[in-house]
């Protein structure tokens, strides 16, 4: 059965679409917490519009503090010898805080311009984004999901000649974590390693990459299971002090909820450790990890911890709640109560 077509997926096609078709749209929204995929795009559309710094046509804010009044008498300067003026106006909170100047402005924006906003957070509710959704095109790169990953990791390697199978790219995914930046710095380090060899083994990954995000993530899912609270809260700050994003480290607690679920259930049905591995794609190591930490719970508290990280990233995306704290409230729970609710 293919795989399921995800949201993010469609806009990447239909972003790929205007960039090899050479048809834009007035003005580009790329966000979510994926710097990977937020920069990756943002450079393809500025390459398709040959924008660079040279170019008498391309101009760049970044930052608080802009000038929205600057910015769209830019965007209806007429361009100089070329088809469009190209702005790219990168973390400037007007997506989060609003701008009334520029919500108005793309209500109708000049058509000799491309206007590219980057930015990590917003707000839906505001009216810019209410006018840029009408006008122009809104691609939300966030964390992807592991299946996701794993496809970008068996794709990554075989365009460097190398193999991998999916359970070595599964381990690889273990070990180093979601970030796609590291994903791909960790891949290049694997093909430098087996420089002499087709193949890439589990024991290469083990010999090469570096564990400390998902260490931390562990140590941080051990201590909620043996409500620690202390060290839970602890480990979630050194998390954020290394700049690891709260959406991430949200995704991924949930993520180990998820596959605790699944271990549990499957061992009470009583599969061995071997088909649990294969089930979930998971190296074999981890199932005995995992059945440890899911005899901390019932079924029920399980399923009950995975509808509380679902529901607190829903109230963060529609502007309820703060992600820092959204997360921390999380831990709370799940480490002070028997049961979450």
């Amino acid at each position: 059965m293919p795989a399921k077509t995800s949201d993010f997926q469609v806009k990447q096609k239909q972003l790929n679409d205007d960039i090899k078709n050479g048809v834009f749209k007035p003005c580009y929204l790329i966000c979510g917490e994926e710097a990977y995929l937020r920069y990756q795009n943002r450079d393809k559309l500025l390459k398709a519009l040959s924008a660079d710094a040279s170019s008498m046509n391309f101009t760049r804010y970044e930052g608080d503090g802009i000038n929205p009044l600057e910015i769209i008498d830019m965007a209806e300067t007429m361009p100089f010898l070329a088809d469009k003026r190209v702005l790219l106006i990168e973390d400037s909170g007007f997506f989060k805080n609003g701008c009334p100047e520029l919500a108005d402005y793309l209500k109708s924006p000049a058509e000799s311009a491309v206007i590219i906003f980057v930015e990590k957070d917003l707000d839906k509710r505001k009216d810019i984004y209410k006018a840029l959704s009408k006008t122009g095109f809104e691609i939300s790169c966030d964390v992807q999901d592991d299946q996701m990953l794993i496809r970008w990791i068996l794709s990554r390697v075989t365009s460097e000649g190398k193999n991998i199978s999916p359970g070595a790219a599964s381990f690889f995914l273990e070990r180093v974590g979601t970030d796609m930046s590291n994903i791909s710095t960790e891949i290049e380090k694997l093909v430098c390693y087996c420089m002499d060899r087709d193949r890439i083994t589990e024991e290469d990954i083990e010999a090469v990459c570096a564990n400390w995000l998902t260490s931390r993530i562990f140590a941080m899912t051990d201590a909620i299971v043996e409500r620690n609270q202390k060290r839970a809260i602890d480990l979630y700050y050194d998390l954020l002090a290394l700049k690891e994003p709260p959406a991430k480290i949200l995704a991924l607690i949930t993520r180990q909820f998820n596959i605790m679920l699944q271990v549990k259930e499957m061992t009470d049905n009583r599969r061995d450790k071997g088909s649990i591995a294969s089930a979930l794609k998971i190296a074999p190591f981890l199932v005995g990890k995992y059945q440890n930490w899911a005899r901390g719970y019932s079924n029920q508290e399980l399923m009950d911890a995975l509808e509380l990280c679902a529901s607190n990233d829903e109230a963060v995306k529609t502007g309820k709640l703060d992600y820092v704290i959204s997360v921390e409230m999380v831990i709370i729970k799940c480490t002070t109560v028997k049961k979450v609710v």
